[in-house]
Order: structure tokens, then sequence, then C-alpha cells
């Protein structure tokens, strides 16, 4: 099986009731992830999702899922992600999507179901897309 990542989305805007809440638990996720987190008074973003803070009806509920180099960071995002406000949705363990797929589940500040992934061992085609201007 092959499967692709990163041809689809440019990127994901979330709306957050509370920025500073929503802050402090993708803070904690990111840093388990090793992914930086670029902040403003007004919004912060990390890679290709982007929150701000939206009315009440603009408030998000979707599904994201960010991929884990292996099962250990895995278990770590679900405890960081409990220790930065959100709420367990499904612990760290295999589901039965496709073989090796080891994965844990939590609610965001806002109701937002976030997941990390492992997919089982795998090579990567690359590890990041790249993007540069010319000045």
């Amino acid at each position: 099986m092959e499967m692709r990542r990163g041809r689809l989305i440019d990127h994901v805007q979330l709306r957050t009731k509370d920025l500073a809440a929503s802050k402090r638990f993708y803070g904690t996720l990111m840093e388990v992830l090793g992914i930086e987190i670029i902040e403003d008074d007004r919004y912060f973003f990390f890679d290709e999702v982007w929150v701000d803070e939206g009315k009440p009806e603009e408030i998000t509920h979707v599904h994201l899922a960010f991929q884990a180099v292996d099962r250990e960071t895995v278990d770590r995002f679900h405890a960081a992600g409990l220790k930065g406000g959100g709420k367990d949705n499904g612990a760290p363990g295999e589901r039965e999507y496709h073989p090796g797929y080891y994965a844990a589940f939590l609610i965001d500040p806002d109701g937002n179901n976030i997941e990390a992934v492992y997919h089982g061992p795998h090579e990567r085609s690359a590890d990041a897309i790249v993007l540069t201007w010319d000045d």
C-alpha cells in the first residue's frame, strides 16, 4: 500500500472561543511533535494549521490527525494533550484502520477531535515540502 500526504491541503483554519486555552493545548502537543508554533496576540500557527478567535457561530468542529514518528510519540502526545487542557477521546492503541495504525484521540478546548497517528514502520519520500521565494 502506498499513501500520499502533503499534496492537497494548503492550510486549515480553526476558529476558537479562547485563544489562550487553544495556544496552551496545541503548544503542548506541538512540543511533543517537535513542531514550532509562530504566534501573535491575535493568532498562532504551526505548519498548515492556523488558529484565531472567532464569534460563537464561527467556532470549528473538525477532526485533525497529526503524524507521529513512533508509538512513543503518540503516547506522549496523548499525555501532553490531557495536561494541556484536552479531554480523552481514545487512549493510545492500535486501531483496525490498517495494519500498524497506532493512534490516540483528544478533544481540544473547542470540541475538535485531535488525533496523533503512527502508521507503523515506513519510509518517507521527503521530510517536508519547502517553499521558497525570490526577493
